[in-house]
């Protein structure tokens, strides 16, 4: 399975890599803000899970799942936001946006493992 890790913090791409690979994802992609993301997602086939966080610079995490759910070939991708926008408004912009699911930072690693077998229709 191929995740991209999107967030501007390079500590933080490292703690949510590190957390997935503890969990056996090997195959991991990471951006430092959207537009990225997005070049990411256009050289590199069959990435199957987004997990962005949502206040980066060039291209915010908000404004990168609007470009990805506006393509058709990526409707169906499950996208998890990382943030730390935590207020119900952000969470239902989010998730009118075309999020999936939702985690505020900090977070635990028991956390991101739950929302991503959520996403995935999978439970351990």
């Amino acid at each position: 399975m191929k995740i991209l890790v999107v967030d501007d913090s390079s500590t933080m791409r490292r703690i949510i890599k590190n957390t997935l690979n503890r969990l056996g994802y090997q195959d991991l992609f990471e951006a430092e803000n959207g537009a990225q993301a997005w070049e990411v997602l256009q050289q590199n086939e069959g990435i199957d899970v987004l997990v962005t966080d949502w206040n980066m610079p060039e291209m915010n995490g908000l404004e990168l799942v609007q470009k990805v759910r506006a393509e058709e070939k990526y409707v169906d991708m499950p996208i998890i936001m990382v943030t730390t926008e935590g207020g119900k408004g952000e969470v239902i912009t989010a998730l009118k946006a075309g999020v999936n699911n939702y985690i505020v930072k900090p977070f635990t690693p028991q956390v991101l493992k739950e929302k991503l077998e959520a996403v995935l229709g999978t439970s351990s």
